[in-house]
């Protein structure tokens, strides 16, 4: 819901520190990979119960995750640096929730465990309806510029990350924050679904009479 406002206020001084690190030699992917990388310091981080580190290395995992775009864009956009990117980005928020399954599975197992079906059963409509987007030949840059077709909703990745620093600094609401997280993001999972209905209800070459 707050991506495509959120751009316009990061994306200026993330293209500037962006075409800075591409004259450096800095490649996309390698930052891809540094966030990725940060992302899952963090997550094991939490699983020690050490939230406050946590914290800071999920932050810096977010801020590479914007640099790479910033980076490509400055140099060559490339379908496999996309790809990297959201596969990266998957990867990123199961660890979270899986880290703290790990670190109180008593209390945090269940919870967890239905954050990540909501991100799953999310994750498949994103990525379905990008895919008939795709086929479509439908565009938007309301989220940037992007190698996939992002579709807006009540929860983005802005959402996402705020919701990750809240379960760092208040740990001990997990478990009612999960809860209330899961159900917000399968909510984000109907419209969509609700959305491909109207969009892309027409029969097509491929299907059947």
């Amino acid at each position: 819901m707050l991506d495509g406002a959120m751009r316009k206020i990061i994306d200026p001084p993330l293209n500037r520190v962006g075409k800075w690190l591409a004259a450096m030699g800095v490649s996309a992917n390698s930052v891809t990979l540094a966030g990725l990388a940060l992302g899952l310091l963090a997550a094991m981080l939490i699983v020690f119960g050490n939230y406050s580190a946590a914290l800071v290395f999920v932050l810096l995992s977010r801020l590479a995750d914007g640099l790479d775009g910033a980076i490509a864009r400055a140099t060559r956009r490339t379908d496999f640096g996309g790809y990297l990117d959201i596969v990266a980005d998957f990867l990123f928020y199961g660890a979270i929730p899986l880290a703290f399954a790990i670190a109180n599975p008593e209390e945090n197992a269940i919870a967890a465990a239905v954050l990540l079906l909501s991100f799953y059963v999310n994750g498949a409509t994103f990525l379905g309806y990008s895919a008939l987007a795709e086929r479509h030949g439908l565009s938007t840059k309301d989220r940037g510029e992007k190698n996939l077709y992002f579709t807006d909703g009540l929860l983005e990745g802005t959402e996402t990350i705020a919701f990750f620093v809240v379960i760092c600094v208040w740990p001990e609401f997990f478990v009612l924050l999960a809860y209330i997280f899961a159900a917000a993001t399968f909510y984000t999972s109907i419209m969509r679904v609700l959305r491909a209905r109207r969009q892309f209800s027409g029969t097509t070459e491929d299907e059947p009479e």
